[in-house]
């Protein structure tokens, strides 16, 4: 099987860590955003006051019907979601005049909230859970553990749907969706710097096709604007498919790479029967096939290594075991990558190497294999052992951490006042109701950020779409981008890309499907989730087109992750951001009402 379980919960527990460059790159996006926003405004408002006068059909339904004078007159514009929330501490003009940077604070310290209840408090429940339910690793993935990285997209999408009755939820989920997709895939390929590497080409493609087919019905759905009962709940039974793929994963690999490798020689044979000639061959693609090159040949590990296997059986805790599984992995990668010069092979502890790429035959070299024994394996990296455990009673010695800790200090002191650690022996019978309390503070901190993430958007004049899409987006998916950044940089790129993708499908098939359901099916029976920006249905064509491009290009440049993919996705992400903001100012053609003012 291709190495795929482990990076989960590791990219979950790196989510509040690097902070200053996760701030620094919010703030960038944000300011990206204002500048595209004030360009495309102007041109977007010419043509919406060009054709006020003639709105087609499909836009009086969605006017404002206020009473004037006992008559019902229509109002040209789109109410604006900073009404459903509490009135404001400072008026609009009082932002306008730098009050608002306290709200970009504020949305800021919310993000990072949210990354440390996710961190030191869900995560560790959902990983409890996980084990007293006996789960596989790729059904925890799948599910759990998936819900523990894409929690405040959910809750986002939530206050959405049942609080601002708008497109902010929706915006989050496709901006995040796109954020991952590109940015993510941009920045760890940016990251590679020199090194090349390869990925899995079937843990991208089975994401991608799944997540291609999400997107396909999500624009069926929203098309008309308009979703009902029957919508949500295909949404959530396509993620209960998705649940059973991911179950048999491992069989179904197993079966397409036969079916792969028979189509690539052109016989009607099952091509993992052929003969080879014993001579020794290399391979530059770096990913291990663990299952075919264990049971061709079962090594004889070294007593570290022995022990570091012995510890990621179940006897031990699950942090345990991801801890000592990503130093396995780091291990047998710098063994092949010292192997041999300039190309990757896998040394056996018996004395053969094994060619990587098709699981050929082996062949003899002890001399080479006299020589790995006598070194010893590399140290893990310090970048890959999990964050410590931030405590409100002990100050970290080094400076970075000590800035972080007295900022974070109250929220630090609040979530360990409230919520049992259930990671520590003490507390670990506890996890049901870490995971309860855990959730109530996401719901409450989710809350937070929108409603300041709102007044921000009014303030600014942006759309609140345009900031689900870019802003929130960013300050929920960034941690997880610089999660992925310190994966890539130890070599494991193809872990983060296809985890990556993968999370993509439970944002909008859960992250969209739950919300809707919930609201069609048991709060309010038969009713309607209306979607007010007609703009979002294009951007999520948009999103896409993204995808298929994205997937063209990984496949052109080979499979591999370097420097050159990098650029092309982050480029195919700022065309994404300008159309997507054009598209919602009317730019093109008059798709979306402009949102109301205060004095209109």
């Amino acid at each position: 099987m291709a190495l795929r379980g482990p990076p989960r919960p590791r990219k979950v527990r790196r989510r509040r860590e690097m902070l200053w460059q996760q701030v620094g790159f919010v703030c960038a996006i944000l300011a990206l955003v204002c500048c595209a926003s004030g360009l495309f405004g102007r041109w977007g408002h010419q043509t919406a006051s060009a054709s006020k006068h003639v709105l087609p059909d499909t836009w009086r339904s969605r006017r404002l019907m206020v009473p004037v004078n006992g008559t019902q007159t229509a109002k040209n514009c789109t109410d604006p979601a900073i009404h459903e929330f509490p009135a404001d501490l400072f008026s609009n003009k009082e932002r306008q005049h730098g009050a608002v940077l306290l709200h970009i604070l504020g949305a800021l310290y919310m993000f990072y909230a949210l990354a440390i209840v996710c961190d030191d408090f869900f995560v560790p429940s959902l990983e409890k859970i996980c084990e007293k339910l006996h789960l596989s690793e790729d059904v925890a993935g799948a599910t759990f553990m998936a819900a523990g990285s894409s929690t405040p997209e959910l809750f986002a999408s939530v206050i959405g749907v049942f609080v601002t009755h708008g497109d902010v939820g929706v915006g989050t989920i496709v901006g995040s969706a796109v954020f991952n997709t590109l940015c993510v895939i941009g920045v760890c390929g940016l990251s590679a710097g020199q090194q090349v590497i390869r990925l899995t080409w079937w843990a991208v493609c089975r994401d991608s096709v799944y997540y291609t087919l999400s997107v396909v019905v999500l624009i069926a759905f929203i098309y008309d604007e308009e979703i009902v009962w029957w919508e949500g709940l295909v949404l959530i039974i396509l993620y209960v498919f998705y649940i059973l793929i991911m179950k048999y994963n491992v069989k179904m690999q197993a079966f397409f790479t036969v079916k792969q490798k028979t189509i690539a020689n052109g016989n009607t044979v099952n091509s993992e029967l052929e003969d080879v000639k014993e001579e020794p061959q290399y391979s530059k693609n770096p990913v291990v096939m663990v299952d075919e090159v264990m049971s061709s040949s079962p090594p004889k590990f070294t007593f570290p290594e022995a022990g570091l296997r012995v510890m990621i059986t179940n006897k031990f805790g699950p942090r345990t075991r991801l801890r000592m599984a990503s130093r396995i992995i780091i291990n047998e990668r710098q063994r092949l990558i010292n192997s041999a010069n300039g190309v990757s092979s896998k040394p056996l502890q018996n004395g053969r190497h094994e060619s990587i790429e098709n699981g050929n035959i082996p062949v003899e070299n002890p001399a080479a294999l006299q020589q790995e024994r006598e070194q010893p394996p590399p140290p893990p990296e310090p970048e890959l052992v999990e964050a410590a455990f931030l405590s409100p009673f002990s100050m970290p010695e080094a400076r970075g951490d000590k800035a972080k800790w007295v900022l974070t200090w109250p929220l630090i002191f609040l979530l360990c006042v409230t919520i049992p650690n259930c990671s520590k022996p003490r507390w670990e019978k506890f996890f049901m109701l870490t995971f309860a309390l855990a959730t109530l503070w996401i719901a409450v901190f989710s809350y937070l950020m929108v409603w300041l993430v709102t007044i921000i958007g009014y303030t600014l004049g942006i759309p609140d779409v345009i900031m689900g899409i870019t802003f929130l987006a960013a300050g929920t998916s960034v941690p997880d981008c610089m999660a992925s950044l310190i994966v890539t940089r130890q070599g494991l790129g193809d872990m983060a890309v296809s985890n990556t993708i993968g999370s993509n499908v439970f944002d909008i098939l859960v992250g969209l499907g739950v919300p809707w359901g919930l609201q069609t099916m048991v709060i309010n029976y038969g009713s309607t989730v209306k979607i007010n920006s007609r703009g979002l249905v294009y951007s999520v064509v948009l999103l896409l087109g993204s995808v298929a491009l994205t997937v063209l290009g990984i496949h052109l440049n080979k499979w591999r992750l370097d420097r050159k993919l990098g650029i092309y996705v982050l480029v195919l992400y700022a065309i994404f951001l300008c159309f997507s903001i054009m598209i919602e100012f009317n730019v093109f053609t008059f798709v979306n009402l402009p949102m109301c003012r205060e004095d209109d």
